[in-house]
Protein backbone atom coordinates (compact mmCIF):
# COMPACT_ATOMS: atom_id res chain seq x y z
CA UNK A 1 0.00 0.00 0.00
CA UNK A 2 1.20 3.31 -0.49
CA UNK A 3 0.90 6.62 0.86
CA UNK A 4 1.82 9.98 -0.44
CA UNK A 5 3.65 12.59 1.24
CA UNK A 6 0.19 14.16 2.10
CA UNK A 7 -1.56 11.36 3.27
CA UNK A 8 1.41 11.56 6.15
CA UNK A 9 1.83 15.16 6.10
CA UNK A 10 0.52 15.10 9.64
CA UNK A 11 2.93 13.19 11.44
CA UNK A 12 5.90 15.09 9.59
CA UNK A 13 4.61 18.50 10.50
CA UNK A 14 4.39 17.35 14.30
CA UNK A 15 7.99 16.23 14.72
CA UNK A 16 7.31 12.75 15.14
CA UNK A 17 9.61 10.66 13.58
CA UNK A 18 7.73 7.30 11.73
CA UNK A 19 8.11 3.92 13.50
CA UNK A 20 9.21 1.07 11.06
CA UNK A 21 7.05 -1.60 11.68
CA UNK A 22 9.11 -4.66 14.23
CA UNK A 23 8.32 -7.23 11.15
CA UNK A 24 10.04 -4.89 8.88
CA UNK A 25 13.42 -4.07 10.31
CA UNK A 26 14.90 -7.20 8.89
CA UNK A 27 15.19 -5.78 5.96
CA UNK A 28 18.22 -3.95 5.20
CA UNK A 29 20.03 -3.17 1.80
CA UNK A 30 19.50 -1.69 -1.43
CA UNK A 31 19.13 -3.96 -4.51
CA UNK A 32 19.29 -3.52 -8.33
CA UNK A 33 18.48 -5.68 -11.01
CA UNK A 34 20.69 -6.26 -13.61
CA UNK A 35 19.21 -6.57 -17.06
CA UNK A 36 21.25 -8.64 -19.81
CA UNK A 37 20.49 -9.99 -22.62
CA UNK A 38 22.94 -11.68 -25.96
CA UNK A 39 26.03 -10.88 -24.07
CA UNK A 40 25.90 -7.60 -22.48
CA UNK A 41 24.64 -5.81 -19.46
CA UNK A 42 21.60 -2.87 -20.27
CA UNK A 43 23.13 0.32 -19.73
CA UNK A 44 20.29 1.43 -17.19
CA UNK A 45 21.57 -1.26 -15.00
CA UNK A 46 25.00 0.75 -14.45
CA UNK A 47 22.66 4.22 -13.97
CA UNK A 48 20.80 2.27 -11.67
CA UNK A 49 23.53 1.67 -9.87
CA UNK A 50 24.71 5.02 -8.88
CA UNK A 51 21.73 5.91 -7.66
CA UNK A 52 21.61 2.68 -5.49
CA UNK A 53 24.95 3.59 -4.38
CA UNK A 54 23.73 7.01 -3.07
CA UNK A 55 20.51 5.68 -1.42
CA UNK A 56 22.64 3.01 0.13
CA UNK A 57 25.07 5.77 1.92
CA UNK A 58 22.20 7.60 3.18
CA UNK A 59 20.71 4.55 5.05
CA UNK A 60 24.12 3.27 5.67
CA UNK A 61 23.67 -0.02 4.04
CA UNK A 62 25.13 -2.24 1.19
CA UNK A 63 24.30 -2.32 -2.63
CA UNK A 64 23.40 -5.74 -4.45
CA UNK A 65 23.55 -6.58 -7.93
CA UNK A 66 21.15 -9.25 -9.21
CA UNK A 67 21.95 -11.23 -12.04
CA UNK A 68 20.25 -14.14 -13.16
CA UNK A 69 21.06 -16.42 -16.32
CA UNK A 70 21.59 -19.79 -17.96
CA UNK A 71 24.89 -22.10 -17.29
CA UNK A 72 26.68 -20.89 -19.82
CA UNK A 73 26.39 -17.24 -19.09
CA UNK A 74 29.22 -14.61 -17.82
CA UNK A 75 27.17 -13.54 -15.14
CA UNK A 76 30.53 -13.54 -12.67
CA UNK A 77 32.29 -11.23 -15.33
CA UNK A 78 29.08 -8.73 -14.89
CA UNK A 79 29.24 -8.97 -11.45
CA UNK A 80 32.63 -7.69 -11.66
CA UNK A 81 31.54 -4.94 -13.56
CA UNK A 82 28.89 -3.97 -11.55
CA UNK A 83 31.51 -3.68 -8.69
CA UNK A 84 33.49 -1.07 -11.15
CA UNK A 85 29.55 1.13 -10.89
CA UNK A 86 28.97 1.08 -7.10
CA UNK A 87 28.01 -2.82 -5.91
CA UNK A 88 29.36 -4.36 -3.17
CA UNK A 89 27.72 -7.70 -3.59
CA UNK A 90 25.70 -9.72 -6.21
CA UNK A 91 23.12 -12.35 -5.80
CA UNK A 92 24.19 -14.98 -8.85
CA UNK A 93 21.68 -17.42 -9.71
CA UNK A 94 22.39 -20.15 -12.43
CA UNK A 95 20.03 -22.60 -13.93
CA UNK A 96 18.71 -23.91 -17.37
CA UNK A 97 15.35 -22.40 -17.27
CA UNK A 98 17.53 -18.69 -16.77
CA UNK A 99 18.60 -18.46 -20.31
CA UNK A 100 16.48 -15.96 -22.08
CA UNK A 101 13.78 -14.30 -20.43
CA UNK A 102 10.24 -15.62 -19.23
CA UNK A 103 8.35 -13.92 -16.94
CA UNK A 104 7.71 -17.19 -14.61
CA UNK A 105 11.16 -18.26 -13.78
CA UNK A 106 12.43 -15.19 -13.03
CA UNK A 107 9.77 -14.02 -10.95
CA UNK A 108 10.02 -17.08 -9.08
CA UNK A 109 13.99 -16.50 -8.75
CA UNK A 110 13.81 -12.72 -7.94
CA UNK A 111 11.11 -13.21 -5.31
CA UNK A 112 13.00 -16.49 -3.92
CA UNK A 113 15.88 -13.94 -3.41
CA UNK A 114 13.82 -11.50 -1.68
CA UNK A 115 12.30 -13.84 0.46
CA UNK A 116 15.77 -15.50 1.75
CA UNK A 117 17.74 -11.83 2.07
CA UNK A 118 15.33 -8.98 2.80
CA UNK A 119 16.03 -5.90 0.90
CA UNK A 120 14.85 -2.81 1.98
CA UNK A 121 14.70 -1.22 -1.43
CA UNK A 122 14.77 -2.46 -5.11
CA UNK A 123 15.34 -0.96 -8.27
CA UNK A 124 14.59 -2.19 -12.07
CA UNK A 125 14.84 -0.66 -15.19
CA UNK A 126 11.41 0.68 -16.77
CA UNK A 127 12.48 -1.60 -20.21
CA UNK A 128 10.19 -4.06 -21.83
CA UNK A 129 11.98 -6.71 -19.60
CA UNK A 130 11.61 -4.47 -16.02
CA UNK A 131 8.37 -3.29 -16.51
CA UNK A 132 7.24 -6.77 -17.23
CA UNK A 133 9.03 -8.44 -14.47
CA UNK A 134 8.58 -5.54 -11.74
CA UNK A 135 4.80 -5.59 -11.62
CA UNK A 136 5.17 -9.58 -11.37
CA UNK A 137 7.30 -9.81 -8.10
CA UNK A 138 5.44 -6.61 -6.27
CA UNK A 139 2.64 -8.63 -6.94
CA UNK A 140 3.78 -11.87 -5.69
CA UNK A 141 5.37 -9.97 -2.55
CA UNK A 142 2.21 -7.78 -2.04
CA UNK A 143 4.27 -4.30 -1.90
CA UNK A 144 4.24 -1.65 -3.60
CA UNK A 145 5.70 -0.50 -6.93
CA UNK A 146 5.92 3.26 -8.19
CA UNK A 147 6.51 2.95 -12.07
CA UNK A 148 8.85 5.16 -14.49
CA UNK A 149 10.45 7.49 -11.54
CA UNK A 150 12.40 10.29 -12.51
CA UNK A 151 14.08 11.01 -8.83
CA UNK A 152 15.04 8.47 -6.28
CA UNK A 153 15.36 10.11 -2.57
CA UNK A 154 15.48 8.86 1.45
CA UNK A 155 12.78 10.84 3.01
CA UNK A 156 14.77 12.32 6.23
CA UNK A 157 11.77 12.10 8.57
CA UNK A 158 10.45 7.84 7.76
CA UNK A 159 13.77 6.83 5.80
CA UNK A 160 11.81 5.33 3.23
CA UNK A 161 12.58 5.54 -0.41
CA UNK A 162 11.20 8.82 -1.38
CA UNK A 163 10.40 7.88 -5.28
CA UNK A 164 8.87 10.40 -7.84
CA UNK A 165 7.12 10.69 -10.31
CA UNK A 166 4.89 12.14 -13.02
CA UNK A 167 1.20 12.44 -12.93
CA UNK A 168 -2.49 13.42 -14.04
CA UNK A 169 -1.26 13.07 -17.54
CA UNK A 170 2.19 14.60 -17.09
CA UNK A 171 1.09 18.15 -15.34
CA UNK A 172 2.24 17.12 -11.77
CA UNK A 173 5.12 15.66 -10.16
CA UNK A 174 4.37 13.32 -6.87
CA UNK A 175 6.34 11.74 -4.49
CA UNK A 176 5.46 8.29 -3.24
CA UNK A 177 6.47 6.25 -0.59
CA UNK A 178 5.73 2.75 0.38
CA UNK A 179 5.51 2.90 4.81
CA UNK A 180 3.82 -0.62 5.78
CA UNK A 181 5.20 -2.68 3.15
CA UNK A 182 8.93 -4.30 1.84
CA UNK A 183 10.31 -4.38 -0.48
CA UNK A 184 10.21 -0.85 -1.31
CA UNK A 185 10.35 -0.94 -5.01
CA UNK A 186 11.04 1.48 -8.14
CA UNK A 187 11.11 1.37 -11.74
CA UNK A 188 13.40 3.99 -13.52
CA UNK A 189 13.90 4.58 -17.21
CA UNK A 190 17.06 4.63 -18.97
CA UNK A 191 18.79 7.96 -19.07
CA UNK A 192 16.60 9.54 -16.27
CA UNK A 193 19.62 9.10 -13.86
CA UNK A 194 23.35 9.93 -14.72
CA UNK A 195 26.38 7.30 -15.41
CA UNK A 196 28.10 6.89 -12.61
CA UNK A 197 31.85 6.88 -12.82
CA UNK A 198 33.24 3.51 -13.02
CA UNK A 199 36.12 2.46 -10.36
CA UNK A 200 38.26 -0.09 -12.06
CA UNK A 201 39.67 -1.34 -8.85
CA UNK A 202 36.63 -1.99 -6.73
CA UNK A 203 36.08 -5.33 -6.00
CA UNK A 204 32.98 -7.18 -4.08
CA UNK A 205 31.16 -10.20 -3.01
CA UNK A 206 29.45 -12.64 -5.02
CA UNK A 207 26.51 -14.67 -3.22
CA UNK A 208 26.10 -17.93 -5.70
CA UNK A 209 22.35 -19.04 -4.98
CA UNK A 210 20.40 -22.18 -5.73
CA UNK A 211 16.94 -21.67 -6.20
CA UNK A 212 14.96 -24.80 -7.49
CA UNK A 213 13.40 -24.64 -11.21
CA UNK A 214 11.28 -27.50 -13.27
CA UNK A 215 10.96 -26.82 -16.52
CA UNK A 216 8.05 -29.17 -16.31
CA UNK A 217 5.92 -26.48 -14.07
CA UNK A 218 6.42 -24.05 -16.83
CA UNK A 219 3.73 -22.55 -19.15
CA UNK A 220 5.83 -20.47 -21.40
CA UNK A 221 8.78 -22.44 -23.65
CA UNK A 222 11.34 -20.29 -25.12
CA UNK A 223 11.67 -21.55 -29.01
CA UNK A 224 13.87 -19.27 -30.74
CA UNK A 225 15.29 -15.71 -30.70
CA UNK A 226 14.60 -13.43 -33.49
CA UNK A 227 15.86 -10.17 -33.69
CA UNK A 228 13.94 -7.07 -34.02
CA UNK A 229 15.17 -5.69 -37.48
CA UNK A 230 14.85 -2.06 -36.90
CA UNK A 231 16.06 -1.98 -32.89
CA UNK A 232 19.40 -0.81 -34.22
CA UNK A 233 18.15 2.14 -36.36
CA UNK A 234 17.38 4.56 -34.08
CA UNK A 235 19.41 5.11 -31.15
CA UNK A 236 17.52 8.17 -29.70
CA UNK A 237 18.13 7.60 -25.62
CA UNK A 238 22.17 7.60 -26.17
CA UNK A 239 22.88 9.94 -29.07
CA UNK A 240 25.27 12.99 -27.94
CA UNK A 241 23.13 15.10 -30.40
CA UNK A 242 19.13 15.11 -30.90
CA UNK A 243 17.46 18.08 -32.87
CA UNK A 244 14.01 17.65 -31.98
CA UNK A 245 10.71 19.27 -33.68
CA UNK A 246 7.13 19.78 -32.42
CA UNK A 247 3.91 20.79 -33.79
CA UNK A 248 5.27 24.78 -34.05
CA UNK A 249 6.49 23.14 -37.65
CA UNK A 250 3.28 23.51 -38.89
CA UNK A 251 3.88 20.86 -41.47
CA UNK A 252 5.63 17.63 -42.26
CA UNK A 253 7.53 19.17 -45.33
CA UNK A 254 8.89 21.83 -42.71
CA UNK A 255 10.16 19.11 -41.00
CA UNK A 256 12.08 18.32 -43.43
CA UNK A 257 14.64 21.39 -42.12
CA UNK A 258 14.31 19.25 -38.84
CA UNK A 259 16.12 16.23 -40.74
CA UNK A 260 18.38 18.56 -42.64
CA UNK A 261 20.39 19.85 -39.52
CA UNK A 262 20.80 16.35 -38.39
CA UNK A 263 22.51 15.35 -40.98
CA UNK A 264 24.86 18.42 -40.66
CA UNK A 265 25.44 17.63 -37.16
CA UNK A 266 25.50 13.55 -37.10
CA UNK A 267 22.59 13.70 -34.97
CA UNK A 268 19.88 11.62 -34.48
CA UNK A 269 15.80 13.22 -34.89
CA UNK A 270 13.66 13.84 -32.15
CA UNK A 271 10.15 14.73 -32.03
CA UNK A 272 6.87 15.50 -29.74
CA UNK A 273 4.28 13.16 -29.37
CA UNK A 274 1.54 15.58 -31.49
CA UNK A 275 4.52 15.09 -34.20
CA UNK A 276 4.50 11.26 -33.71
CA UNK A 277 0.36 11.38 -33.29
CA UNK A 278 0.40 13.59 -36.69
CA UNK A 279 2.27 10.66 -38.86
CA UNK A 280 5.28 12.99 -39.11
CA UNK A 281 8.17 10.58 -37.99
CA UNK A 282 8.44 7.24 -36.09
CA UNK A 283 7.58 6.33 -33.09
CA UNK A 284 10.40 5.27 -31.69
CA UNK A 285 11.42 8.79 -32.17
CA UNK A 286 9.11 10.15 -29.19
CA UNK A 287 11.20 12.22 -26.80
CA UNK A 288 8.80 12.83 -23.17
CA UNK A 289 6.63 11.12 -20.45
CA UNK A 290 5.55 8.51 -23.15
CA UNK A 291 8.46 8.32 -25.69
CA UNK A 292 11.79 8.36 -24.75
CA UNK A 293 14.05 9.75 -22.40
CA UNK A 294 17.02 11.48 -23.14
CA UNK A 295 20.48 12.76 -22.16
CA UNK A 296 22.44 14.08 -24.93
CA UNK A 297 25.28 16.60 -24.93
CA UNK A 298 23.38 18.58 -27.04
CA UNK A 299 19.38 19.05 -27.48
CA UNK A 300 17.95 21.59 -29.97
CA UNK A 301 14.12 22.01 -29.76
CA UNK A 302 12.83 23.34 -32.49
CA UNK A 303 8.91 24.62 -32.45
CA UNK A 304 8.37 22.80 -29.32
CA UNK A 305 6.06 24.55 -26.30
CA UNK A 306 8.41 22.96 -23.59
CA UNK A 307 5.27 20.83 -21.74
CA UNK A 308 6.09 19.08 -19.13
CA UNK A 309 5.30 15.99 -20.78
CA UNK A 310 8.20 16.65 -23.43
CA UNK A 311 10.19 18.34 -20.53
CA UNK A 312 11.01 15.06 -18.63
CA UNK A 313 11.70 13.20 -21.44
CA UNK A 314 14.94 15.72 -22.47
CA UNK A 315 15.49 18.30 -19.25
CA UNK A 316 19.14 16.28 -18.58
CA UNK A 317 20.68 17.46 -22.29
CA UNK A 318 24.05 19.10 -21.11
CA UNK A 319 23.00 22.21 -23.23
CA UNK A 320 19.12 22.56 -24.99
CA UNK A 321 18.78 24.99 -27.87
CA UNK A 322 15.49 26.06 -28.01
CA UNK A 323 13.87 27.72 -30.83
CA UNK A 324 10.27 29.10 -30.79
CA UNK A 325 8.53 32.37 -32.33
CA UNK A 326 6.62 32.87 -28.54
CA UNK A 327 9.09 34.43 -26.00
CA UNK A 328 6.80 33.00 -23.52
CA UNK A 329 6.82 29.62 -24.80
CA UNK A 330 7.44 27.29 -20.95
CA UNK A 331 10.75 25.95 -22.97
CA UNK A 332 12.49 29.03 -22.52
CA UNK A 333 12.34 29.15 -18.73
CA UNK A 334 14.86 25.66 -18.72
CA UNK A 335 16.91 25.94 -22.17
CA UNK A 336 20.10 26.86 -21.71
CA UNK A 337 20.22 28.95 -24.74
CA UNK A 338 16.74 30.57 -26.77
CA UNK A 339 16.14 31.41 -30.07
CA UNK A 340 13.02 33.67 -30.38
CA UNK A 341 12.31 33.41 -34.10
CA UNK A 342 10.75 31.61 -37.12
CA UNK A 343 12.29 27.65 -36.88
CA UNK A 344 11.62 27.88 -40.76
CA UNK A 345 13.81 30.83 -40.88
CA UNK A 346 16.14 30.14 -38.26
CA UNK A 347 17.08 26.28 -39.31
CA UNK A 348 18.14 26.92 -42.75
CA UNK A 349 20.52 29.59 -41.37
CA UNK A 350 21.89 27.52 -38.84
CA UNK A 351 22.24 24.40 -41.17
CA UNK A 352 24.19 26.86 -43.61
CA UNK A 353 26.56 28.17 -40.98
CA UNK A 354 27.26 24.66 -39.17
CA UNK A 355 27.75 23.16 -42.83
CA UNK A 356 30.36 25.81 -43.87
CA UNK A 357 32.12 25.80 -40.25
CA UNK A 358 32.52 22.09 -40.33
CA UNK A 359 33.71 22.21 -44.19
CA UNK A 360 36.71 24.94 -42.73
CA UNK A 361 37.45 22.53 -40.10
CA UNK A 362 38.01 19.71 -42.29
CA UNK A 363 39.64 21.36 -44.39
CA UNK A 364 41.99 22.50 -41.62
CA UNK A 365 42.63 19.30 -40.69
CA UNK A 366 43.62 18.32 -43.95
CA UNK A 367 46.28 20.49 -44.27
CA UNK A 368 47.49 20.15 -40.93
CA UNK A 369 47.91 15.93 -41.75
Amino acid sequence: MSETPAQKAPAARSGRKTELPEHLKAYKGVWVFLEHDRGHVHQVSWELLGSARKLADTLGAEVAGVLMGGPDEPLAQYAQEAFGYGADLCYVVHDPVLKGYRNEPFTKGLTDLVNRFQPEIMLLGATTMGRDLAGSVATTLQTGLTADCTELNIDPVSRALAATRPTFGGSLLCTIMTLAYRPQMATVRPRVMSMPKKEATRSGRIVEVEIGFEESSIVTKLLDFIPDASSNKINLAYADIIVSGGKGMKNADNFQLIWNLARVLGAEVGASRPVVQAGWVEAERQVGQTGKTVRPKLYIACGISGAIQHRVGMESADAIVAINNDPNAPIFDFAHYGIVGNAMTVLPALTEAFRSHLAVRSRAGAAAA
